[in-house]
């Protein structure tokens, strides 16, 4: 009977790992922008944002982070370039927001022993090319963490009233080991036991024009 329970306990641990392994968008080498977008500067940084969120094995943290500038180029309707720079120094934490944790949180991210905002201040998201398939589109972009430029392709729509135009991904997952953030990683450190971080992020972007 311990046999057979032991087995079963087994085979519910396989499942519910192989459940929730989360898939990561693929990075590939970066691509030549052909247009710079950004001499636009017609992004709405007020109204845009950059969403995040981080697990690890006591829970998770989630926030956002704001746009410095940026460019959509829509035709006729479609979007066919745009660049994202976005804030590293605007690293806020949502779900511990006003505590004495937040801040420490927020501190600890815009360290040099993970994203280096001192030396990295932006990063970037370049859009290369744009596919659409059933209303929905696949957006290629190269996107800057750090010192690290990787081709990603992302799901999201666009769509606009009057004058305003919005860009708004799906939630996407990228791996921060692909991008040089090293802190609490199991790729990096061997003895982390159950002190690391996840590696996979998750991200949302929403850009909207002026």
């Amino acid at each position: 009977m311990k046999k057979i329970i032991l087995s079963i306990v087994v085979a519910a641990s396989v499942l519910t790992g192989c459940k929730d392994k989360k898939e990561k968008v693929e990075v590939k080498e970066a691509v030549e922008v052909k247009v710079n977008a950004a001499d636009l500067n017609n992004v709405n940084t007020e109204a845009s944002v950059i969403s995040w969120k981080g697990t690890k094995p006591t829970g998770a943290h989630n926030g956002t982070v704001a746009l410095k500038s940026g460019g959509l180029v829509v035709e006729e309707g479609q979007l066919t370039n745009g660049v994202f720079v976005i804030d590293m120094s605007t690293i806020t934490n949502e779900d511990m927001a006003g505590s004495e944790g937040a801040g420490k949180l927020e501190g600890h991210l815009k360290n040099a022993d993970f994203f280096d905002v001192a030396t990295y201040p932006t990063s970037k998201f370049e859009i290369t090319n744009v596919e659409e398939n059933d209303g929905k589109l696949a957006v290629t972009g190269n996107l800057t963490l750090k010192d690290v430029t990787k081709s990603i392709t992302i799901p999201a729509t666009i769509s606009t009233e009057g004058n305003v135009t919005t860009f708004a991904s799906e939630k996407f997952n990228i791996d921060r080991a692909d991008f040089n953030v090293k802190y609490g990683s199991k790729k990096f450190f061997d003895n982390l036991k159950d002190k690391f971080i996840d590696d996979i992020m998750e991200l949302q972007f929403t850009v909207v024009t002026k």
